[in-house]
């Protein structure tokens, strides 16, 4: 089978397109004839050594992806042989097929095409588990949104619309605005432009956000501490900026709030009912047409150095798909 593949740390141009042998399904585990890969930005930590996971060599990127099951492993019953899936499986999306762990393997909705699922399993797992099991977003409470516009912020812009809070998203571009207010933002902070703390107190009557999603770490922690409401939480999901922010505690301590560690994948491989239970009150709200996941690029396998590259410009919104099978 075709695969693009990483043989050593360095940019997306260290990727090569090799053949090579299909993955054998084991017991437990989804075959699945990939259609589509949705790209993270852990994708592109992955293949430079800089994320926490670091796969033998040679690896193929790719951490979830959408398909058709080709074959099932021992013991395997939530899908069979023909269904089409969506699954998150760390690595090894940049192929033709894949394997993925039951556990990690759901059915895609009738309405719901391949490039949509391949960019949900990460991305929407992350942002409810974030939400709703750790930030615990009431109807009526205020959710900040750092990168409003990106993979993960976008859709933490449209569940919390859903889940019934007022969203403040924050963008580097005029650009990126009118996507955000499209997906449910009520009010987008160009921070390139404007203070974020100032911003965010002016718009709350000095209180503060109630729930604060920050991928992007740096600059953006710094300020999200600055302008949490009492009794706060702000969810800790990664670190866009490239740079790891310094709590200063005595903030903790007088703001009254939390800082609350997001690892999602831990979170599925430790407690997966209570995970694919959050996949499926989100699978029922794409099929009731409450959240839709935005596409914004389209690469074909070939090319997806040009897939990581365009992802780490950060120009684009929502989730860049790569295209494995038309």
């Amino acid at each position: 089978m075709k695969a693009l593949v990483c043989k050593e740390f360095g940019d997306p141009d260290i990727l090569v397109m090799e053949d090579i042998a299909e993955p054998e399904v084991k017991e437990g585990m989804v075959k699945i004839e990939v259609h589509s890969v949705g790209l993270n930005f852990p994708d592109t930590l992955m293949i430079a050594g800089k994320y926490q996971f670091k796969p033998p060599f040679p690896f193929s990127p790719g951490m979830e992806s959408s398909g058709v099951v080709t074959a099932i492993g021992k013991g395997v019953t939530n899908v069979a042989v023909g269904d089409r899936v969506m699954a998150n499986h760390g690595v090894g999306g940049f192929a033709e097929y894949v394997l993925a762990p039951e556990d990690s393997t759901y059915k895609i909705p009738d309405n719901m095409p391949f490039d949509q699922a391949a960019g949900f399993p990460v991305t929407y797992g992350t942002t409810y588990h974030a939400l709703v099991d750790r930030g615990n977003l009431k109807p009526g409470e205020v959710l900040l949104v750092h990168g409003a516009a990106g993979g993960v912020g976008l859709n933490a812009v449209e569940l919390g619309k859903a889940l019934g809070a007022t969203v403040i998203g924050t963008v580097g571009s005029d650009e990126k605005i009118d996507i955000v207010k499209q997906y449910g933002a009520e009010h987008v902070i160009n921070y390139s432009k404007e203070s974020i703390r100032d911003r965010v107190k002016e718009l709350t009557d000095g209180k503060g956000a109630d729930v604060i999603y920050d991928p992007v770490g740096g600059d953006a922690f710094d300020q999200s501490m600055r302008c949490i409401n009492w009794d706060g939480r702000l969810l800790v999901i990664g670190f866009a900026s490239g740079r790891i922010a310094e709590l200063k505690t005595n903030l903790v301590l007088l703001k009254g709030c939390s800082v609350i560690g997001v690892f999602w994948g831990d979170f599925a491989r430790r407690t997966p009912e209570k995970n694919r239970a959050n996949f499926q009150a989100m699978l029922d709200m794409v099929e009731e047409g409450k959240i839709k996941p935005h596409v914004s690029m389209h690469f074909p396998l070939e090319q997806g150095a040009d897939a990581m590259k365009a992802l780490l410009s950060r120009k684009s919104t929502g989730k860049i798909i790569i295209t494995v099978k038309e």
